[in-house]
């Protein structure tokens, strides 16, 4: 997983590029409240970690284009290499 991120600071604008493992999906849920249902994508790499949180708009719009273009990929192996 590569993570690439643009921030704005008072210096100007910064850029951040990590690659990194997924570690764990977690899925939070407030049965009292379920619009507030989020999933959280734990990432972790040889100098960097983070999360990402989505929220279930944010994961169903995902869902659709993933569907939407399905079509392309086919027939697709992936092969992890050990370094």
């Amino acid at each position: 997983m590569k993570v690439r991120i643009k921030k704005k600071n008072m210096d100007g604008i910064v850029r951040l590029e990590s690659s990194s493992e997924l570690k764990e999906i977690v899925i939070k849920e407030d049965f009292l409240k379920p619009k507030n249902t989020s999933i959280e994508l734990c990432f972790k790499g040889r100098e960097s970690s983070g999360i990402v949180d989505l929220g279930i708009k944010e994961l169903e719009i995902i869902n659709r284009e993933v569907e939407k273009k399905k079509h392309i990929f086919g027939d697709v192996k992936i092969i992890k290499f050990d370094k």
